[in-house]
């Protein structure tokens, strides 16, 4: 066989034009948009602690996922593994796949979403919109292998968030969530939270913000929420990097059935368990006090952020702590925020309430017995 002749140039001019028109569309959209807010959660002024949420909710695609696809677009088009006329497939529980039809349909190119078929109507609804296709399977460890599968009976590029989260975004920089949330901070009284609080879906979110704040030297502490049935905390634990729980999580967008790759446990500081029961009964306290609405995986940023202020309480600590609003509740308008669907699942959400609603009251954390 001869040998390919090392001077041969493999570029071709008009897939270069189409994939230089591609990132020029992306990185416009990001200069359409504006920099999420930052609310000011409202505590005892005799407390001394600061409680920011910052709203994800309002990208164009309504979620945190919106930084998370841009990012990947611009990773797998600067890779060449997106080209004209690739069919994009990504393996998703819903936020991500709504995020990447719109930058699908941005840039021109057909895309699949394969998920869980007990995916909310809502999100199915705005992946449709974006004339993107939805392809579900009934048991949710199988979106890896059948969004495989179809990028390849396509010819087209997987995705695939659980491995590239992490290594998409610059964690350094470039207006990435971490920065933004510092910079934002700047001229706040305590401009270096104490702590910041998240969850965790693919990990890259929690990589990028762990990361930046080793590279800036703050004092700042990560700590990662999970949802039950989650294989992260036990995973962050045992420092077990194939820990497996096989079972879904029931808050949409955080928790996974396996120890995603783009998870850096090394990164966190801390992991807190969080009940699906009290997920939901902070997010709807949130609604109740301060009007905004989000979904249930920012019920479970709150549940950790109450814990991690009660005990700066007790130490007579004085700072501020930084969450985020991960999407809106428009999208759970049939789940987490209708009555019969949390009777369904004997979820209990009162004795929750109460936790949270004493400790806003007089700083002690009571939680209910397990």
């Amino acid at each position: 066989m001869p040998t390919p002749e090392p001077w041969v140039d493999r570029s071709c001019t008009k897939t270069r034009a189409w994939v230089d028109e591609a990132v020029r569309r992306v990185e416009a959209d990001a200069n359409r948009s504006a920099d999420t807010h930052l609310h000011v959660f409202p505590l005892p002024a005799d407390w001394g602690i600061d409680l920011y949420l910052k709203d994800e909710s309002v990208h164009p695609t309504g979620s945190l996922k919106h930084r998370l696809a841009r990012s990947l677009f611009l990773y797998a088009l600067a890779n060449g593994w997106i080209t004209e006329g690739t069919t994009v497939v990504e393996a998703s529980s819903g936020s991500t796949a709504v995020s990447e039809a719109y930058f699908a349909r941005l840039i021109g190119v057909d895309f699949v979403a394969v998920m869980p078929r007990k995916t909310s109507p809502e999100k199915i609804a705005l992946i449709e919109r974006y004339g993107a296709t939805c392809h579900f399977v009934d048991r949710p460890p199988d979106i890896y292998p059948e969004a495989e599968r179809i990028a390849a009976e396509t010819q087209g590029h997987y995705m695939d968030q659980f491995t590239f989260a992490e290594r998409a975004t610059d964690w350094r920089g470039n207006n990435n969530i971490a920065e933004s949330i510092f910079d934002q901070l700047s001229a706040e009284r305590y401009p270096v939270p104490d702590w910041i609080v998240m969850g965790a879906g693919t990990g890259g979110t929690s990589a990028t913000i762990g990361r930046y704040i080793r590279y800036r030297r703050h004092h700042t502490r990560l700590a990662v929420v999970d949802p039950e049935n989650s294989a992260f905390l036990p995973g962050w634990v045992t420092n077990t990097s194939d820990f497996a729980t096989g079972m879904p999580s029931r808050i949409e967008g955080i928790g996974r059935p396996r120890m995603e790759p783009s998870f850096i446990p090394s990164v966190i500081d801390l992991m807190i368990p969080v009940p699906d029961a009290a997920s939901v009964a902070a997010m709807r306290h949130l609604h109740q006090v301060s009007g905004l609405t989000a979904g249930g995986s920012t019920g479970t940023n709150l549940w950790g952020v109450w814990q991690l202020i009660a005990q700066m309480l007790a130490a007579g600590k004085r700072g501020s702590v930084v969450t985020l609003i991960c999407d809106g509740g428009e999208r759970y308008r049939h789940s987490y925020y209708s009555d019969e669907w949390v009777a369904d699942r004997e979820w209990d959400l009162t004795p929750y309430l109460a936790t949270i609603e004493k400790f806003l009251a007089t700083g002690e954390w009571e939680p209910p017995a397990s």
